[in-house]
């Protein structure tokens, strides 16, 4: 299992590719050859960048949903449109798919996010806009989220 670190501003070129920053591309080097999925998000506008066996964990638990059940396979239907396989060539490029570029509505500035055991990747505009929305409200979010949940510590 792997855990990415950092947030990296890059550009994209015309044709939709971004040069993967040599600090995030060095935590890939075990992942590399494995390739990668990049998918739009669930809850922002922006594409995720999962390494195959992220990917592969993440379809185990899918693969137990009841596809007998409506609302199971309208949320994989919707879940898995526009997925793409990808990789990340011998220069350290990633070739963002167009449709996904639409999607996401990447311009040129691009931010690529460390999301655990993915990477975010972002209209730079986009991402301050949401970083900034919720600001206010992370404090009350990370006592949610991360307060107690009756451990207690020794």
């Amino acid at each position: 299992m792997i855990s990415f670190i950092g947030t990296y501003e890059c550009k994209a070129d015309s044709k939709g590719r971004i040069m993967i920053p040599v600090a995030l591309k060095n935590q890939m080097v075990p992942i590399l050859n494995e390739g990668f999925v990049i998918k739009r998000s669930v809850f922002q506008p922006c594409l995720e960048l999962y390494p195959m066996a992220e990917w592969n964990q993440l379809m185990q638990q899918m693969h137990k949903k009841n596809r007998f059940r409506k609302k199971n396979n309208d949320f994989i239907r919707r879940f898995t449109a526009g997925v793409k396989l990808v990789e990340i060539d011998a220069t350290g490029r990633l070739l963002i798919p167009k449709n996904l570029i639409d999607v996401a509505g990447i311009g040129k500035e691009v931010v690529l996010s460390s999301a655990i055991n993915i990477v975010e990747i972002w209209d730079k505009d986009s991402y301050e806009n949401v970083l900034e929305e919720t600001a206010a409200d992370f404090a009350d979010l990370a006592e949610e989220v991360m307060g107690d949940d009756g451990d207690e510590i020794s």
